[in-house]
């Protein structure tokens, strides 16, 4: 039997009969080959994306193939301290047949062949062993009711932690980051792990603001 497929927070998925051919990635930064420490899941909340990037054609935003509230955005291997390693492998681009198999759980074949590019191959030999450990820990997470959570009156980032915490039994708080805009919006749940892949305290740059900061969710459903 074939492993179930990990899919985002969706409310409908539909994989495209076709997806346009990913292009050969050029690294954003320098080659760095650090030593890996822990990991960050970053789960990006797609309504706000898609409203903020004005992105009305794509599979995570036309609606066509799927509508869709948290997606991973990716698992992120991290350094003891300074800079993550990143762009450790060649730039080779995933298969078509290895981008469907996860296009329900990050609707963007480009996001998930950046994604390898930039963090996987610094973390194993190939994009189907990367996404396979990213999917492990994708579906081994329940994600809180962020539409529901949306209308709490004087909504705050720690009232977006208590609901994960609740949902996710061994969660503490201090490994739950959330990244938000300027004016409030969420943005991102960033979930900080030790080398073991088990729960770990985040740094404060993942950490994001405290839990009394007001908070706003952009339901655009």
């Amino acid at each position: 039997m074939l492993p179930a497929p990990a899919l985002a927070q969706a409310y409908q998925c539909s994989v495209p009969r076709q997806i346009a051919p990913v292009r050969p990635l050029t690294p954003d930064g320098p080659v760095r080959r650090t030593a890996i420490a822990g990991y960050t899941l970053s789960a990006s909340w797609s309504p706000d994306y898609c409203k903020t990037s004005g992105d009305t054609r794509s599979m995570q935003c036309n609606r066509a193939s799927g509508r869709f509230g948290f997606i991973l955005h990716g698992l992120w291997p991290e350094a003891a301290r300074g800079p993550s390693p990143q762009w450790c492998g060649a730039q080779t681009v995933p298969s078509p047949q290895v981008l469907r198999e996860n296009l329900c759980m990050t609707p963007s074949p480009g996001l998930l062949a950046h994604e390898w590019a930039k963090h996987g191959s610094c973390m194993v030999a190939s994009p189907q062993k990367y996404f396979r450990v990213s999917a492990i820990l994708w579906r081994s997470i329940h994600w809180p009711d962020a539409d529901r959570l949306s209308r709490k009156r004087d909504l705050t980032v720690g009232d977006l932690r208590e609901e994960f915490v609740a949902a996710n039994r061994g969660w503490p708080r201090e490994a739950v980051g959330v990244q938000i805009s300027r004016t409030g919006w969420l943005r991102e749940v960033q979930l900080c792990y030790g080398k073991d892949f088990r729960p770990a305290r985040c740094e404060a740059r993942q950490f994001g603001p405290s839990d009394s900061t007001p908070l706003k969710i952009w339901r655009g459903l």
